[in-house]
């Protein structure tokens, strides 16, 4: 399934995908898995061939603890590559773990990883995943929120701050002296839920003001 438009009527040429997924294997400790996979389509590289050729699939798998988004465990599988020395740069990946999937990861992996120290796509697999990790914390504190005794204001100006931590500066939205952000400060609640939740929510008659 993709998520594109319809290309009936285009030549294809090439294709990339990503996918990335995010489960929690503990209440310290995530299971991060990804992969990248570039494929060519049929007839294009053999002749005649009815099948798509893939020449890349990368996979990474991550464990990383919550409380620091620190890694603590790598490991890559080359399950597909155009050269057969390409997997011997694998074991080099474990130098992932002790980072941080915080700012600067990117600048890191270039650093660790760049040129010829590294897979190009590989890299950029773990440039993909790094905001998968990210987005998941939004998801446990979703769901922890719902489920907790309710000992803890979500709406306070503590928790809106703790809301904001995370995210503030890392896109225009967050922008620290943007309208956004202010309106977390102030606890307005247009700031809340995200759109594609109100939606739903309008969608399935419900009140989206009453969001938990």
């Amino acid at each position: 399934m993709t998520l594109l438009p319809p290309d009936d009527e285009l030549e294809l040429i090439h294709t990339r995908e990503y996918e990335a997924r995010v489960y929690q294997l503990s209440p310290t400790e995530l299971l991060v898995r990804g992969v990248v996979s570039d494929r060519k389509p049929p007839g294009l590289y053999v002749l005649d061939d009815p099948q798509p050729m893939e020449l890349h699939q990368m996979q990474l798998e991550l464990r990383v603890s919550i409380a620091k988004l620190e890694i603590t465990h790598a490991e890559i599988v080359f399950e597909t590559h155009p050269n057969s020395a390409c997997p011997l740069i694998a074991r080099d990946y474990e130098k992932l773990v002790g980072l941080s999937i915080a700012r600067g990861f990117t600048r890191k992996i270039r650093d660790l990883f760049g040129g010829p120290n590294g897979c190009t796509h590989t890299n950029a697999l773990l440039q993909a995943m790094a905001p998968a990790v990210v987005q998941s914390m939004w998801s446990i504190s979703i769901r922890d929120g719902r489920t907790s005794t309710g000992s803890v204001d979500r709406n306070s100006p503590e928790a809106r701050e703790r809301r904001i931590a995370g995210t503030l500066n890392t896109c225009h939205i967050w922008a620290e002296d943007g309208e956004h952000v202010a309106a977390i400060r102030r606890g307005d609640a247009s700031s809340v839920p995200p759109l594609p939740v109100r939606n739903r929510l309008r969608e399935l008659g419900r009140d989206d003001s009453k969001w938990e």
